[in-house]
């Protein structure tokens, strides 16, 4: 079997339900991210650098929402691609920096609250927010290059007389899309969520030491404990999924090409990890509205919701300027982390 071409398995459409699915989550997630980037934007006068790396996240989870009816379409049409080369070019871009994007900003979070909470009393440049800016210029850079590489590598094919835009049955790149992956499962997702698991478990434990005896106290540190969750959640169930099983499908079609079942089944596994990591996109804003003060107040001012708003900004204000150094951690998290 010198050759993937007379090897290969030829793609087959996939069940409706995916793509009715694909649709539904990630029109909720452009609706909620289109809405969470209008309060950051037009909503909250002051930032920080929690709130840049929050609004960037919210960028690239709102980045999928446009090619989803081109990938829909390609569902629907038996994986057959009916558009130009540029589109599916605009599609792996848009896609990985979507993906990957979420997952390098959330990365970037947890070392954020990290060192707010657990190294509060020392200086960071991750606290001050034009560090902040420059790095998630960085971050967007170096998603791009990767876009415009993985677009010239990974071109439109034609396999059994249909058009194929990013499929593993594009035997002619077997190995590019070998080695792209595992490019992708080592550092696109095992570093940054790696980083994620320490930061938070150290995060945790420090909220967990913390000893409060008001309410307000108890409340911030049960919020903590929930955030610290949410965001390991995110990771666990949108992202790993993705990562193993499209690792998975790469090593079947690059080292057993004629298990043409198996590649079937990882396949359809693969597409429905997909939609789950769409998930992300609805789980994100729950980050900003529950983990960040100044974005709560502001959807509230937003949605007008006003019962009793005026007596919860000046009890916030008076107790923030009123703490005193022996309840420094509690400030902290309250202050910096969830903003």
């Amino acid at each position: 079997m010198n050759n993937h071409t007379e090897a290969s398995c030829l793609p087959e459409a996939q069940h409706i339900i995916i793509t009715v699915f694909l649709c539904l989550i990630y029109t909720i997630g452009l609706l909620l991210n289109g809405f969470s980037l209008w309060v950051f934007i037009f909503r909250i006068s002051k930032w920080n650098a929690g709130t840049v790396l929050q609004f960037n996240l919210a960028i690239s989870d709102a980045l999928a929402a446009p090619v989803t009816p081109l990938i829909a379409t390609y569902f629907v049409n038996g994986n057959n691609w009916e558009f130009s080369d540029f589109l599916c070019k605009l599609k792996i871009a848009l896609i990985s920096a979507h993906f990957y994007g979420s997952i390098m900003f959330l990365a970037l979070i947890s070392i954020h609250r990290y060192v707010v909470v657990v190294q509060f009393k020392r200086s960071s440049p991750l606290k001050r927010k034009a560090f902040v800016k420059k790095l998630c210029f960085g971050v967007w850079c170096f998603l791009l290059v990767g876009a415009i590489v993985y677009g010239v590598l990974l071109p439109v094919t034609k396999e059994d007389g249909r058009k194929q835009c990013l499929s593993i049955h594009q035997s002619k790149l077997t190995d590019a899309y070998f080695v792209i992956n595992f490019v992708l499962f080592v550092f696109g997702f095992l570093v940054p969520f790696t980083v994620s698991v320490v930061c938070y478990s150290c995060l945790a434990r420090s909220v967990t030491k913390v000893n409060v005896n008001s309410l307000q106290g108890q409340a911030v540190k049960t919020k903590s404990l929930r955030m610290i969750g949410l965001c390991l959640v995110i990771f666990g169930i949108c992202f790993l999924p993705l990562n193993v099983t499209r690792t998975i499908a790469v090593v079947i079609t690059k080292y057993y090409p004629t298990e043409c079942k198996l590649l079937v089944r990882v396949e359809t596994a693969y597409y429905s990890s997909y939609v789950l990591a769409g998930i992300n996109c609805c789980l994100d804003p729950l980050i900003y509205f529950f983990g960040s003060h100044s974005f709560n107040k502001a959807f509230q001012r937003s949605v007008k919701i006003q019962r009793g708003q005026q007596e919860i900004d000046n009890k916030t204000e008076s107790e923030t300027t009123g703490y005193s150094a022996t309840r420094n951690a509690i400030y902290t998290i309250s202050s910096e982390m969830v903003l």
